[in-house]
């Protein structure tokens, strides 16, 4: 045969470099589901169904094509478990003249295709993912020669370099940034319709059946499923987004309600993240809704900067910095991650339902995820590795090159503040003004001490001071700091004395051998 195409779970789109110019006479796609890539962490078995049925329906889609394509599933008896192993034996099936793909999304894999190449004497050529919006070397270029790296600057650079949102030099309403008026609270009579659902089809209980059997004793519920697993309904869930929930989102996008998981959001990032949506035709729909009078700017420029800037530098940053970046721990946290990350059983109700959506739907939204479940990691010092291992395993959306800087970085300040300008520490009163989680809570967010008083506040301020070496010279925590250096002796005593106590309460997470 002539070329054999290799896929992989984050290449579900037919403008993958790695199907350029295919010939359906003499290629043939591989695609595998191996044990390698559902246990190097300990995925969540929603997202585990998500990517194979989405997988399998790729599958079916370029065979109605006239592509053929050599499907090798997970319980297949004779799959040895590996990329590694299934491409050999892909290999001594077909004979092929040599292999493509497209560059994988998580540095541990790309280190792998060179032993690939001292296992298989046929060349592989690895090509560019041309369907983000900055390639590597572009990013690299930008970076350069600059000692801090600022979202917002790249984001005005993306913004002018690919033209959205534009008025001929200048940004549409004279402001680059609109996340000022993308802060309200949650408040009464808010109807979000949520997003677009759908029936599994036959494929798709298959795959859970599967992975009910296999991976039932993990973290996380199968059902309801109801994400998308094609195009097509990928392309109605980013219509429904349109029509009923983007007019709304840049006000609400940072709120947070307990009978409420998603509100406004659009929850796409699953869909674009493996393939099924493009981030460029999500974007140019959202800009035309601008355009046509559908949609705020403030909601419109909200979502765009996400994609277009926010996705597209945390990928620049994790590929200009790995593989040291995945080691990197600054504020030399060694705390283990707590049994309730991975139980939900803890009497603080925030943490308690974030955690448990993300255990029934694989799935929270940015500020549940930044400064509920990251933010708490970040005042309490978990280890770094811990908490990133955790985000990667129980999120539908989350491959290493988008989780890693955003949990290590952004959440967790321990890159030093190479990705981000300040750590996003907060105490209750953040939680208490943007949700309505702080009501039915056991603590009360209005006590600073004692032993109804909420964690966060004084977890927040004994971060401050254990951290005050690491962090002083920063000119985004001048004020609290400010605010520390007029508390008395006793009380900041009395903070570390609640703090130390709360601290020796809490389960360790003993992760399996």
């Amino acid at each position: 045969m002539g070329t054999l195409r290799f896929l992989f779970t984050d290449h579900l789109s037919k403008e993958i470099s790695s199907l350029d110019g295919i010939d359906r006479d003499n290629d043939a796609v591989l695609m595998v589901e191996v044990d390698d890539e559902t246990d190097y962490v300990p995925h969540h078995p929603k997202k585990i169904a998500f990517l194979f049925s989405a997988m399998r329906h790729f599958a079916e889609e370029l065979r109605d094509e006239g592509v053929e394509v050599d499907y090798v599933t997970l319980d297949d008896p004779r799959n040895e478990g590996s990329f590694r192993a299934e491409l050999e034996r892909a290999v001594k099936r077909h004979l092929p003249e040599r292999i493509i793909v497209t560059e994988p999304g998580e540095y541990r894999v790309e280190a792998a295709i060179d032993d690939w190449r001292a296992a298989i004497d046929i060349p592989i050529e690895v090509r560019a993912d041309t369907r983000f919006f900055c390639s590597r070397d572009a990013f690299g270029e930008w970076a350069k020669g600059k000692k801090q790296l600022r979202m917002e600057m790249f984001y005005r650079w993306m913004r002018q370099r690919h033209s959205f949102l534009m008025e001929g030099d200048a940004p549409e309403g004279g402001r680059w940034n609109f996340d000022a008026e993308n802060r309200k609270p949650p408040k009464k009579g808010l109807d979000p319709s949520g997003p677009m659902r759908f029936e599994p089809d036959d494929i798709t209980e298959a795959v859970l059946t599967m992975v009910e059997r296999r991976f039932g004793n993990r973290f996380g519920s199968t059902r309801p499923f109801w994400f998308a697993v094609n195009r097509t309904q990928a392309r109605r869930a980013l219509d429904h987004f349109l029509q009923h929930s983007l007019a709304s989102f840049g006000d609400y996008q940072d709120a947070m309600m307990e009978d409420e998981d998603y509100l406004f959001h659009s929850v796409l990032s699953q869909y674009m993240n493996c393939g099924l949506l493009s981030p460029e035709e999500v974007c140019r729909e959202i800009e035309a809704a601008f355009h046509e009078g559908e949609a705020p700017l403030n909601a419109v420029e909200g979502y765009v900067r996400q994609i277009l800037g926010w996705r597209e530098y945390v990928r620049g940053i994790y590929w200009l910095k790995m593989p040291g970046y995945a080691r990197e721990n600054r504020l030399e946290a060694t705390r283990p991650l707590p049994a309730f990350y991975w139980t939900g059983e803890t009497d603080m109700n925030c943490l308690a339902k974030v955690i448990d959506q993300t255990r029934r739907e694989a799935h929270s939204h940015h500020i549940q995820r930044l400064m509920v479940t990251g933010n708490f990691a970040l005042l309490i010092g978990v280890l770094p590795e811990e908490i990133c291992e955790w985000y990667l395993a129980v999120y539908a959306d989350a491959f290493e090159w988008v989780e890693l800087p955003n949990t290590l970085g952004m959440a967790m300040h321990a890159d030093g503040g190479y990705l981000g300008s300040k750590p996003y520490a907060a105490s209750g009163n953040y939680i208490n003004k943007m949700s309505d989680f702080c009501g039915n809570c056991r603590f009360n967010v209005k006590d600073k001490l004692g032993p109804d008083a909420c964690p966060f506040n004084y977890l927040y301020w004994n971060f401050l001071i254990e951290n005050r070496q690491r962090l002083d010279g920063n000119p985004r925590l001048n004020r609290p700091f400010a605010t520390l250096d007029r508390m008395d002796g006793d009380r900041i005593a009395a903070i570390r004395k609640e703090s130390n106590k709360f601290l020796a309460s809490l389960e360790p997470w003993k992760k399996a051998a």
